[in-house]
């Protein structure tokens, strides 16, 4: 299959695999990344318990993301460093599946650790692939790339999400069975994975800037154009994820819906995120990535804040399709501006430097939000206080969005376009329709009049050309 016109077939080739490596790991997320929770839930895990789930894997994948840099020079080459990261990955699922059977105690403080050891594992390489990555797909066509790797993955996710939803449903009588079955299906696909990366080709790695060393690049973050964007992006990671490791708490402990009930709301906003994927990719190519991540930017915070507006599951399931398209394009441009932002000599440092951030932010939510959910009132006639935890990080995802985001800039040469016709602009043929109408009727007119069959002169017709009426650049 021909990925990229215009590239070289071992180039396709490569993209190829790469499509498939996300495969493989789109099936592991899906039997994984919303079950560790309710896994968490079933060894009797409490909300702050929760929370250090959600926070210390985070905090120390986040540290382990500095080492990255010099971890690629020891090894020689990216996939040198990437490939035995994968591999321990998908071992990491296999202690972690028995834990109900061979671990005694407070279980859940053994999750923990084996789940903290499974991320710093997952992400050690995450800057060494980006940088990868960036080499093989060309700057002007990432969006449609990942777009289509977004969109194939995210097709997957779901599927295997759904097969473990009903997995746990049909193995009810025998919880920890289920799960058993969801991490070693986890722990498979991610050695295949494995194998698609190692079939990947290489481009030769750009000489490492020392002048741009990873305490100097941080030491830059508030001066220059891309450290901005990587405080706002991990900011805005904090201010979500105060919420974000407890809409599964509060759907399945607060208010008991049932595990295909968890999976459909869950699903719906997935299905919109891999269904939304190549339109915010081709409009991030055309437009500019920033333009995504501005726009989205001013529907995130409104997510958390309409879960106060009921519980009822078709209302929940229309948040979750706000909350789909959003992130679908937020999370792309985002990373293909972190691409494009960055230069190829300094991308591996940089990408580091940003999921440590991210992380760290990630991690720092959820610990804020695992300690406050105890501790707050249920307001708005809610008869729970995780409610009041989504609206503080709604209106903490809002105060980002308003003090940092318009000091980011894009850094390619692009269109200046509005809002209005970034989103809308597939009904431009609604305006051409009206156009032809318009003229159809002058012409019909003029010849009527000039014939005396209407009782109105040709002057009675506007002569104004019709507009289209395009936003204001923003």
């Amino acid at each position: 299959m021909r990925i990229l016109e215009g590239q070289t077939r071992q180039v396709n080739r490569t993209l190829n695999y790469s499509i498939l490596d996300g495969s493989a790991h789109a099936a592991m997320l899906g039997l994984t990344q919303d079950y560790v929770v309710p896994f968490a839930l079933a060894l009797k895990a409490t909300t702050t318990q929760v929370g250090l789930l959600a926070s210390v894997p985070n905090f120390l994948m986040s540290l382990s993301q500095l080492a990255a840099p010099r971890l690629v020079e020891r090894a020689g080459s990216r996939k040198g460093l990437i490939l035995p990261a994968v591999f321990v990955h998908a071992l990491m699922w296999l202690p972690i599946l028995l834990i109900p059977y061979f671990f005694p105690g407070e279980r859940i403080w053994w999750l923990i650790a084996f789940v903290t050891l499974s991320a710093i594992f997952g992400s050690l390489g995450n800057p060494a692939w980006g940088s990868l990555m960036a080499d093989l797909v060309p700057e002007g066509r990432r969006g449609k790339f990942f777009g289509l790797r977004g969109r194939i993955a995210g097709f997957l996710t779901l599927l295997f999400f759904f097969i473990g939803g009903a997995i746990l449903h049909f193995s009810a009588a025998n919880r920890f069975l289920g799960f058993s079955i969801l991490f070693g299906g986890a722990a498979l696909f991610r050695l295949a994975s494995g194998y698609f990366l190692s079939r990947m080709d290489e481009p030769p790695l750009s000489r490492t800037d020392q002048a741009g060393s990873l305490i100097q690049l941080a030491r830059g973050l508030t001066s220059s154009n891309l450290g901005r964007f990587v405080l706002y992006v991990s900011l805005m990671s904090l201010a979500t994820h105060l919420a974000g490791p407890f809409f599964a708490v509060y759907m399945l402990r607060d208010l008991q819906f049932n595990y295909l009930t968890y999976v459909l709301i869950m699903a719906t906003a997935t299905v919109t995120n891999f269904v939304f994927l190549t339109f915010w990719g081709r409009r991030g190519d055309r437009v500019g990535n920033i333009k995504v991540v501005k726009i989205t930017s001013f529907l995130i915070p409104l997510v958390p804040v309409l879960w106060l507006g009921g519980h009822q599951v078709y209302y929940l399931l229309l948040i979750q399709v706000l909350a789909g398209f959003a992130w679908a394009g937020f999370n792309l441009a985002t990373i293909n501006f972190l691409y494009d932002a960055s230069a190829p000599q300094q991308r591996t440092q940089w990408i580091a430097l940003f999921n440590a951030l991210n992380g760290s932010a990630i991690c720092l939510g959820a610990l804020l939000g695992g300690l406050l959910a105890p501790h707050l009132p249920a307001i708005l006639g809610n008869s729970y206080s995780l409610p009041t935890l989504f609206l503080i990080s709604g209106v903490a995802r809002g105060l980002v969005v308003i003090a940092l985001l318009r000091h980011i800039y894009e850094v390619r040469q692009v269109p200046r376009t509005g809002a209005a016709e970034l989103l809308f602009g597939r009904l431009k043929f609604v305006r051409s329709a009206v156009r032809n109408m318009v003229r159809s009727f002058r012409r019909v007119s003029r010849v009527s009049g000039a014939a005396g069959a209407l009782p109105f002169s040709r002057s009675a017709v506007s002569r104004t050309p019709v507009t289209t009426g395009r936003s204001p650049p923003s």
